[in-house]
């Protein structure tokens, strides 16, 4: 699984490119089942997630191909809809089969999905929806089996915006008869990509962009080639970095335009940020103030994806600072390891309070989930002395080659496979 190894204490400076949108690619390599033909898709991030997804899709009768970041699917025979074990339970973004495999093979069969333990994510939202399109549920212990005579389209009303319920609906009702109506939708970028997807490929989706959206049930969809937008957490991650290492990074490729409240944050806490159609600068060496407070929350607001990684920079800060998290209730699991580090936090409910310190020092840690993950590194690159992680499965998961980018920054930063801690 491997170790990255980690010699912080120096400003990152340098300029990097930013990969595909992991959380923008899954969703359309889901909604590849709902076209009978090929389906093709540039800039796709080469991550465990995105691999894991394409086994979980062969698994079904689609063909895969994978050429560098581009991956052709042609879903024209779909065999089966009962979802193996093992690929569902890698990654949450596996319930996003529900809508297209109900749209296209009226039914579906698959385990609770995995992923990330940073608290409860239950499917009770996606089955509400689904179940007003006529869509029936039964449980068999941790199974989940749901079924339709014909998708109908419905008025539904999220009681959460939901990107996952959304975006399921979205797939659903794409192929349903009539339409319909979806009110509180989550209005994520990637949500938009999604959209943007399906409209090409023939989809009658009104709305997109905004919290409520029309769908229009057509028979067929049509064969489309789309090219993933790059990934904002990834860019996020690595302005963040900047700022806890007080360096000036260069983000190409990046996508500004939907991170203000990021570059907002990051100038408030004194850092001088610049921002083209695709490219983002920051100069982070007077990003030392803390925040008094902040709440993670849907977009636009800032990125529960983020938080963590916001706490390792919050923790070298001057001040006092308060980050609620709103999304997640288990989202702190990053606190430990860097108390450990000598990072001052403490937690009440749903909050974190952070007292800056002069410095962090060099530890050895595991990540368990993939942005807590994140977090120890820009952690590290921030601390005196050696940090270890263990755990780069988990980053794996969001980021191909988080080393090798950091080091395009001038990080001194390894990965080794055959070390573990004791």
């Amino acid at each position: 699984m491997g170790s990255l190894h980690i010699n912080g204490g120096k400003p990152l400076v340098g300029e990097v490119s930013i990969q595909g949108s992991k959380n923008g690619a899954l969703p359309l390599l889901t909604a590849t089942v709902l076209i009978q033909g090929k389906t093709v898709l540039h800039n796709c991030p080469g991550i465990t997630d995105i691999n894991a997804m394409a086994e979980l899709l062969k698994s079904i009768g689609c063909i895969v191909t994978m050429d560098k970041n581009t991956i052709t699917i042609d879903a024209t025979h779909i065999c089966d809809t009962h979802c193996p074990q093992k690929q569902v339970q890698a990654m949450r973004s596996s319930i996003m089969l529900l809508g297209p495999l109900l749209g296209r093979c009226k039914s579906v069969r698959m385990s609770r999905p995995g992923g990330c333990v940073i608290g409860a994510r239950p499917t009770d939202i996606h089955e509400m929806a689904l179940r007003q399109m006529n869509v029936r549920f039964e449980e068999e212990e941790d199974t989940i089996f749901a079924y339709t005579d014909s998708l109908i389209g419905a008025d539904i009303l999220l009681p959460f915006p939901s990107v996952g319920a959304t975006e399921n609906v979205i797939m659903a009702a794409v192929l349903a008869q009539g339409s319909t109506r979806l009110r509180n939708a989550a209005r994520e970028p990637e949500i938009v990509l999604l959209c943007e997807f399906l409209r090409k490929a023939g989809a009658r989706i009104r709305g997109i962009g905004g919290s409520e959206l029309e769908i229009e049930g057509v028979k067929k969809l049509r064969e489309v080639t789309m090219t993933v937008m790059p990934d904002r957490i990834v860019a996020g991650t690595y302005l963040l970095a900047a700022a806890a290492t007080r360096g000036q990074v260069l983000l190409k490729h990046a996508p500004p335009h939907q991170m203000h409240s990021l570059i907002h944050l990051l100038r408030t806490m004194g850092a001088e940020v610049f921002a083209d159609d695709d490219m983002i600068y920051i100069d982070a060496e007077e990003a030392t103030g803390a925040v008094s407070y902040i709440k993670t929350g849907v977009y636009p607001g800032f990125p529960t994806d983020l938080q963590s990684m916001l706490l390792s920079v919050l923790a070298v800060a001057y001040g006092e600072s308060v980050v609620e998290e709103a999304i997640f209730e288990d989202r702190f699991k990053v606190v430990e390891p860097l108390q450990r580090m000598g990072a001052q936090l403490s937690t009440e409910g749903r909050k974190v309070r952070i007292s800056g310190v002069a410095k962090l020092r060099g530890a050895q840690l595991r990540a368990c989930e993939l942005r807590g993950g994140a977090a120890l590194v820009i952690a590290a690159l921030a601390a005196d002395g050696e940090s270890v992680i263990e755990g780069c499965h988990f980053i794996d998961r969001g980021y191909e080659n988080i080393a090798r980018d950091l080091r395009c920054l001038g990080a001194d930063i390894s990965r080794r496979d055959d070390v573990r801690i004791r």
